[in-house]
């Protein structure tokens, strides 16, 4: 590990990898999903792969925790979704070597209403990230991450219909699962109607304070419910961890030492770890 806590690790990617599409999803709100399509990103570029954040969020609180300006955004999201400009137009190179990001700005809101009545209206992304990673700003991509919304809107129905597995951040709280089933009944819908190949990658555990008896009993009932679905890593609750993107720079660049950073770090490996394990596409 690099001694300097402002410069994160480079690595030698895998460019045989194929190409990865995960959906970061939780319908409840302050779960540390932003955070960690954030800061997973940034770890999975800093052990070698090439990343596209894509910021489905109205909020666009993933683009500015990776310091986009929100006068940087001229093309978003919303204009890639909109068939009024190319994903290769909206991606931002970011502070952080082979990440990149599409930002969202708040223009997403109007967008359900205004595909509600087309028939590709489930498909939009899924048609968009055809080609992906083969030329152009995209080139070399093997990970892709979708910061979804708070909710099981048509963006959230998107971004699961485009992608091969779900991350879902849980925050180590009373309520935790709550909202897990609904969520895993949306992911069986999704399956059965619009991608057959989605599967749930990992449940990542977030917030999680070792001093609180509550964290402990929450981990306990969400492993013994999910089984090897649980990442072993959890993302403990760390000052620096929310500090960071009030900077704009994931946890990584702002300190690459903390409990938070070295979590981050510890569960790219277990992906990358756990997508090795799945069988080769014929």
């Amino acid at each position: 590990m690099t001694s300097d806590p402002t410069k994160i690790p480079a690595a030698g990617g895998n460019p045989e990898r194929p190409l990865r599409i995960l959906a970061l999803a939780n319908q409840k709100g302050g779960v540390g999903k932003t955070t960690t399509a954030i800061n997973l990103g940034t770890a999975l570029a800093a052990i070698g792969e090439t990343v596209l954040v894509i910021d489905l969020d109205p909020q666009g609180n993933a683009s500015t925790g990776l310091g986009i300006d929100r006068r940087q955004r001229k093309v978003s999201t919303y204009h890639v979704l909109a068939g009024e400009a190319s994903l290769a137009e909206a991606c931002i190179p970011t502070a952080v070597p082979r990440l990149l990001v599409a930002p969202s700005t708040m223009d997403l809101l109007g967008l359900e209403l205004e595909m509600a009545s087309a028939p590709d209206r489930a498909h939009r992304l899924r048609n968009v990230l055809k080609g992906i990673g083969q030329s152009g700003a995209t080139e070399g991509v093997t990970y892709v991450l979708i910061d979804c919304p708070p909710s099981l809107n048509l963006l959230t129905i998107n971004a699961l219909a485009a992608s091969d597995a779900v991350l879902v951040p849980l925050q180590c709280e009373f309520f935790a699962l709550e909202g897990l089933s609904q969520l895993l009944r949306t992911v069986e819908q999704v399956r059965g109607a619009l991608n057959a190949r989605l599967t749930i990658q990992g449940i990542v555990l977030t917030m999680f304070d070792p001093r609180n008896n509550l964290s402990a009993q929450v981990v306990a009932d969400v492993r013994s419910f999910m089984g090897e679905k649980v990442y072993e890593t959890m993302i403990p609750r760390n000052v620096r961890v929310s500090e960071a993107p009030s900077h704009g720079k994931p946890v990584l660049l702002y300190d690459l030492k903390c409990a938070g950073s070295q979590a981050y770090l510890r569960l790219a490996s277990e992906i990358i770890q756990r997508e090795g394990r799945l069988p080769v596409a014929a």
